[in-house]
Parts: structure tokens; C-alpha cells; sequence
């Protein structure tokens, strides 16, 4: 019994630490989840085996029918000739109105989406971190960003402690299929 229950333990641990915030980021506040809904492209991001080697990747978001969010998204793989796509949902960890939610791809595991940097008139980019700093995208509502806003953008990740030189711009040439 006590063996059990330390086991449950360490996987609520484990689990909940998928979905923190890390130290010294502030998700967003005034969020407005209608706003930010449709399609992101994702202008640059940390490396990971998920989306290693994809190009043209973009994700959309929309409302549920249970009040989540459906989350699409989608990359090419130039070694596999074809898109990749992957379906998940999103729900608020704690406040509507706060850019922090969690997001599922694989059942009941969850990992953060935090929203730290937000262009707040127009929704027309976002700076994303997960639960450490190992994860970092740069979005945009337009394939292209204009470099003096991905510069700003850069230098908030790297003064708040990520990896800015592992930076990978995702390329969004030219059309496929």
C-alpha cells in the first residue's frame, strides 16, 4: 500500500511538473482566448524530436464544444516527402483571462503553453515557453515577422534565460501540396 501510493504520488509529481510555469515568467495577463484563436505559423523555435526536421509549420486553434480549445498542428517533412500533423485540446490552467494553459497531444499527459509576450492590439504575435525553458516558439499570424520583431522578441527569451543561439527559423518558402 505504501509503495502504491508513493508511485501515485511521483506520477501526479511528474505530471503536474509537465504543466508549471518556469521561474520568473509571467504568463499574460487580459488574455483573450477568442483573439487568439485560427492560425499561428510558427516563426522559430527550440529544437525537439516532435517537430525535428519540419518546415512550414503552422498550428490552429479553435473552440471546442466542451469550452477546450482544438489545437492542429501541422508541419512538412522534406525527408519524408509529406505534412505531419498532430491533433491535441487546450484548457486554461487556472484563469480565462491569464495566457496559461495546458496542452494534450497523448491522453491524459499535459504540458504548458505559456504565453509571456503577446502583441496585445493586434494578436499578431506571441513569444511561447512550455514548463522550462528547453521550449520556446516564436509565432506569428503571417509566415513572415518583421526582424525588428523577432529581434525584440529574441532578446526578451534570452533575458529571461533561454537558449536564443539554439534558435531554429522555421522555413515557410514556398508553398507544398
Amino acid at each position: 500500500m505504501k509503495i502504491r501510493f508513493k508511485a501515485i504520488a511521483l506520477v501526479v509529481l511528474l505530471l503536474a511538473g509537465c504543466v508549471g510555469v518556469p521561474e520568473g515568467i509571467e504568463p499574460v495577463g487580459s488574455f483573450q482566448l477568442e483573439r487568439y484563436l485560427g492560425r499561428w505559423y510558427e516563426i522559430a523555435r527550440l529544437d525537439h524530436s516532435f517537430e525535428r526536421g519540419l518546415s512550414h509549420v503552422s498550428a490552429d486553434y479553435e473552440m471546442r464544444g466542451d469550452g477546450g480549445v482544438r489545437v492542429i498542428n501541422r508541419g512538412f517533412s522534406a525527408a519524408e516527402s509529406r505534412w505531419k500533423e498532430a491533433e491535441g485540446k487546450a484548457v486554461f490552467v487556472d484563469r480565462p483571462d491569464r495566457g496559461y494553459l495546458k496542452v494534450s497531444f497523448f491522453g491524459p499527459f499535459y504540458g504548458s503553453y505559456v504565453v509571456f509576450e503577446l502583441d496585445r492590439e493586434n494578436y499578431q504575435y506571441a513569444l511561447v515557453s512550455g514548463p522550462d525553458r528547453s521550449y520556446l516558439w516564436i509565432l506569428a499570424r503571417t509566415p513572415r515577422l518583421a526582424p525588428e520583431v523577432i529581434d525584440r522578441l529574441v532578446q526578451k527569451a534570452k533575458a529571461a534565460g533561454f537558449d536564443t543561439d539554439g534558435l531554429i527559423f522555421v522555413e515557410h518558402g514556398e508553398k507544398i501540396g
